[in-house]
């Protein structure tokens, strides 16, 4: 396997020596298939020397290794614990020295392309990456390299977009529901704990609410409650103790001034939030713009019979669920949506860092010593899901999210917490193993990407089931650059 990539000149690996203006291409090599020990020989080193390839962090299974090489044609081969070896997955012919893996690099890029920052290479992580080359390292007359990404015109988007609507205007919500599965509500009649600590054990942050009494589904109860709850009981002066909390009911909380729309009917009186829920007929577009819409992780998709008898709980869809629709329908006519092979840097997608002199607005991001008020109150003011953990130098440590609130049910832990006094980091912790620091290499809870990734990589990684965002890194550093969610993809895709 191999990949282009970006390189400062620095890298370990020699480099072909070459005169000003010609054009490198740093070529990241993998070996994804096991071993102690593993080397990389080819051409370009002149089968003479063995170039030690190292295990890709995360993945010990997984070796790499880059080399700045010159367009045009080249052989290569694995050395694996004392024997030659070739990946059978990557392009092969027979030669002098047996089977060989083959590349062929283009030549010259494109002319006058648009230049961004230099990029500085670094072990990858356990992030996966795409093989498809799709940037150039530009040698300057001065000796620096320059990235060169590659245009995208107004009308491959918007062809992308108008065959993606199409799909999803005569799809309908039916596709959305699995073969098997099951799908919890909750009673409004409940206790406000004992829901959360269902959420919680259940590992879902949202539950439709259902009213015996008036034989219908009336809302939802999400994530965001618990953040509104907590921030009230740490209020001075809240109406609502600790121990009312045991017993008060979903219905009683649901009907309080925090969960109003803000609406008021010709007497005054506050109108609560209607249900946002669609049909199984309804077009994938339409919940898709529901969802959006109405900022909503979730819609349920409700069949109302015609008999008068209760409606029926079949599914809560989702954004995730919908672009899996989407990969899996142009899976195999890829070629007719033109931008999925284009890296998301150079596509007007998700949150990026500001550069200097950018107007734009800044990503909220924490360090884990920050207290969890603070965390709750950045998600709610800022009106995102989660917020990035960094360290000192912006390097992505972990990262909490919404949903992460349903971790204090735990053993009741809401009624010993003080959100200024407890961490991020602690509040972290709750949820998962005690001895491990950070959350970001101990399992998928942390999903990135980088901005050369390509976009159809990126949305088959957001299409996976309790993915909602990837964090943009640096390669090697870590340092966030940007991030991309769930409604950054669909706002794109639908235009």
């Amino acid at each position: 396997m191999i990949e282009e990539m970006y390189s400062s000149g620095t890298d370990s690996m020699p480099e072909t020596s070459g005169v000003a203006g010609t054009v490198l291409v740093p070529m990241r090599f993998v070996w994804p298939y096991g071993g102690r020990r593993v080397f990389l020989s080819g051409s370009f080193t002149r089968w003479s020397e063995h170039l030690p390839m190292s295990p890709v962090e995360g993945c010990p299974t997984v070796f790499q290794a880059i080399c700045n090489l010159t367009p045009g044609y080249h052989q290569y081969k694995f050395f694996v614990d004392g024997e030659w070896r070739h990946d059978e997955r990557q392009p092969v012919e027979t030669g002098s020295y047996g089977i060989v893996n083959t590349v062929l690099l283009s030549r010259e890029p494109e002319p006058n392309p648009s230049i961004l920052s230099p990029e500085t290479p670094g072990s990858r992580t356990n992030m996966d990456v795409d093989n498809d080359a799709f940037q150039r390292v530009v040698t300057l007359s001065d000796g620096t390299l320059q990235e060169a990404v590659p245009r995208i015109s107004e009308a491959d988007i918007e062809i992308t977009r108008q065959r993606i609507s199409v799909f999803l205007s005569t799809h309908t919500a039916y596709e959305l529901l699995p073969e098997s599965g099951k799908v919890i509500a909750l009673d409004v009649s409940l206790p406000v704990k004992q829901a959360f600590h269902i959420l919680y054990e259940q590992g879902i942050s949202v539950a439709p609410l259902w009213d015996f009494s008036k034989g219908q589904f009336v809302g939802v109860l999400s994530a965001s409650d618990f953040i509104l709850i907590l921030k009230e009981l740490g209020n001075h002066g809240s109406n609502l103790s600790e121990e009312e909390l045991e017993t008060h009911t979903i219905s009683a909380w649901k009907e309080g001034k925090m969960f109003l729309n803000g609406q008021v009917d010709g007497d005054g009186r506050a109108l609560p939030k209607c249900l946002i829920h669609a049909g199984p007929y309804d077009s994938l577009k339409d919940v898709a713009l529901k969802i959006l819409q109405n900022e909503v992780a979730t819609v349920p998709i409700i069949h109302s019979s015609q008999d008068g008898s209760f409606p029926q709980l079949l599914h809560l869809a989702s954004l995730s669920g919908i672009l899996k629709c989407i990969c899996r329908h142009f899976r195999h006519s890829s070629s007719s949506l033109p931008i999925l092979k284009q890296p998301i840097c150079s596509i007007p997608l998700g949150t990026w860092i500001p550069k200097i002199g950018e107007a734009r607005r800044p990503l909220a991001m924490l360090r884990p010593n920050a207290s969890l008020s603070s965390a709750l109150s950045l998600l709610v003011q800022a009106r995102v899901s989660s917020i990035p953990i960094v360290d000192e130098n912006d390097s992505l440590l972990d990262i909490y999210c919404r949903s992460d609130i349903t971790a204090l049910a735990k053993d009741r832990a809401y009624a010993q917490v003080h959100l200024d006094e407890m961490s991020i980091h602690q509040a972290l912790q709750l949820g998962q193993d005690a001895n491990s620091p950070y959350g970001i290499f101990n399992g998928q809870r942390c999903q990135m990407c980088l901005r050369t990734d390509p976009l159809h990589k990126v949305m088959e990684r957001l299409s996976n089931p309790g993915v909602r965002r990837l964090v943009i890194v640096e390669a090697g550093s870590k340092r966030v650059e940007g991030i991309v969610s769930l409604s950054d993809m669909f706002r794109f895709l639908l235009g």
